[in-house]
């Protein structure tokens, strides 16, 4: 079967990196220590068209899209753009994008993020419970992400995050990039009946893929000039709808594509992974395909990218010659 939206629970049940036992009593010691500040939208906070005057250059923002486990693929992505000198100036993530585009925001390298994909762990993130309105609670994704970050909050990044959830009562989209990290990517995953939605003050929210999942206008609004985009959205012809979680993945697939064409209107570069057959997260070689192909899909995107960045009048500090992408997932290239 086709793993389609509601592979983002498979993505966590599976779990992510354990955490050793003396690191996870600091961890406890420091939240224990610290007032909790919670996850809020302060889009005022940094002007990056004041930055664009400042430092004389274009803004330019990564956006990670919505997709479950096949958010794999952005860390292949963020390997290639990394070795190629692409550093944005603020990420925008998605449901699955959140995820990777917080750890990676923080002060992780491709590398780590890789390394923490591959360690993956059921219990650190599954917990079941019995409630009318979901059987996961999110309460350990919430602290899987805290403890990736380092108990960062989202306004102390190296790099500006800005996290999409979707407030359920009015069904509009909220963006945090202020307070409690991990609280605010629980809220852009937790899929409606699958995750209980998450209460931030007098707020329930609900995965952000629903009201954007390639959140391209929210990286123009902010100012961004260049916008790479990634999106990583099952193709409704390829999934299966022969029982009832196809069907709702059928669903979900046909409303965030139309979305997502729309936005994807307004991005300079969008790479899209060939994740048909490859985003399946129970094995080692399922993770490393999904990433592969993201690497892949980006080293092709790259000429693209030159000429984006060369109608800025801008230049990263690379320009092509070769690169390749090999097939045991070790990224190299060649510059001048």
């Amino acid at each position: 079967m086709k793993i389609g939206y509601v592979s983002l629970t498979a993505l966590l049940m599976v779990g992510c990196q354990a955490v050793p036992s003396q690191q996870q009593f600091s961890t406890q010691t420091l939240l224990e220590s610290q007032p909790v500040v919670e996850a809020e939208s302060r889009l005022n906070q940094i002007d990056f068209r004041q930055l664009k005057q400042q430092k004389k250059r274009p803004v330019v923002a990564l956006v990670l899209g919505s997709g479950g486990a096949r958010g794999y693929a952005h860390i292949g992505v963020i390997e290639v753009l990394e070795q190629y000198g692409i550093h944005p100036d603020f990420i925008v993530g998605s449901s699955a994008g959140s995820i990777v585009g917080s750890i990676y925001a923080s002060g992780k390298n491709a590398q780590q993020l890789r390394e923490i994909a591959m360690n993956m762990k059921a219990n650190d993130v599954r917990d079941v419970t019995l409630d009318l309105k979901g059987f996961f609670d999110g309460k350990k994704v919430e602290n899987y992400v805290n403890a990736q970050v380092d108990q960062l909050r989202l306004e102390q990044f190296k790099i500006p995050m800005y996290v999409v959830a979707t407030e359920l009562k009015e069904g509009k989209k909220v963006v945090f990039n202020y307070g409690n990290t991990g609280q605010a990517v629980r809220a852009s995953v937790s899929i409606p009946s699958m995750f209980v939605p998450t209460k931030i003050a007098e707020h329930e929210y609900v995965d952000g893929g629903l009201v954007s999942p390639v959140p391209v206008k929210v990286a123009r609004d902010l100012g961004a000039d260049i916008v790479i985009a990634v999106n990583i959205l099952a193709q409704p012809i390829h999934t299966e709808t022969s029982n009832v979680w196809g069907l709702f993945n059928q669903n979900i697939n046909i409303m965030q594509k139309h979305l997502a064409n729309e936005e994807l209107k307004l991005a300079d570069v969008v790479i899209q992974p060939d994740l048909r057959e490859k985003a399946h997260i129970f094995d080692v070689k399922g993770r490393e395909a999904t990433m592969l192909a993201g690497a892949e899909a980006t080293a092709a995107q790259l000429n693209k990218i030159d000429q984006v960045y060369q109608q800025h009048h801008y230049a990263h500090g690379h320009r092509i010659v070769d690169y390749k992408v090999s097939n045991t997932f070790g990224l190299y290239g060649q510059f001048k």
